[in-house]
């Protein structure tokens, strides 16, 4: 991924989608079956002349932004790029995109004429080069969340305690994937999203595990006897 380049001198091919968002490192599949986006996927493969790693990027945004953001859309989007594009005989696609990086919307370049897509000129959101800290006590509090006896529990323990004991895996996309695995609520996802500083995630991921770890300890301490009529509280 670090040796794919996005050329922010041109606009770029918006993906938006409602209930989705989409984070760098990590890789989802899309069924394109609209015929704007059926276009969008052959027009990125055509830049590339055929070959998924030249091939343009595309901007993950999630729609359901309010009347000041442009074209109702959340202003940031994870900047994604093609690593698998199976067409079907009647044009659809079968595609995973794997996010890249956060960018900001600066403006929208409208579908017209034979585009059927939006496309925008994004301006990219990172830290500067070496700023971000190695933050190594935010790697032990994630690591020792997760693996307490309620967290551990989660249908995902074992493979985000892997992240969060991988050294070689910098903090910050190690906060990025543990944070996306965990949280599947897009609001979660989007607000993980929308902030490039790795300390502000940091604090995201952290309170989010602590508030489920709460949850899960009320939970734990039901009991059939205190259940009205003998139903659960949840």
């Amino acid at each position: 991924m670090d040796a794919y380049r996005v050329d922010f001198g041109r606009p770029i091919a918006l993906f938006a989608l409602s209930n989705v968002a989409l984070v760098p490192h990590i890789a989802q599949r899309f069924h394109i079956f609209e015929p704007r986006y059926r276009q969008m996927i052959t027009d990125a493969m055509a830049a590339g002349n055929g070959h998924l790693e030249r091939s343009a990027p595309i901007a993950v945004a999630l729609a359901g932004g309010s009347n000041d953001d442009p074209a109702g859309l959340r202003p940031v989007v994870c900047v994604g790029r093609l690593t698998n594009v199976e067409p079907y005989d009647d044009g659809r696609f079968e595609i995973a995109l794997q996010g890249v990086c956060r960018a900001r919307i600066d403006e929208i370049d409208a579908a017209e004429g034979s585009r059927l897509y939006d496309r925008a000129w994004l301006r990219p959101l990172a830290p500067a080069e070496g700023a971000e800290p190695p933050m190594p006590e935010v790697r032990r509090t994630v690591r020792s969340l997760l693996s307490n006896p309620r967290l551990s529990r989660l249908c995902v323990g074992e493979f985000v305690r892997g992240l969060a004991s991988h050294e070689e895996l910098p903090v910050s996309a190690m906060l990025d994937l543990v944070g996306f695995v965990t949280f599947s609520d897009p609001e979660r996802r989007y607000d993980l999203l929308s902030h490039p500083d790795c300390r502000d995630r940091a604090a995201i991921v952290t309170r989010e595990l602590q508030e489920l770890d709460s949850l899960v300890s009320l939970v734990d301490r039901q009991h059939p006897a205190t259940w009205p009529k003998g139903v659960g509280y949840n």
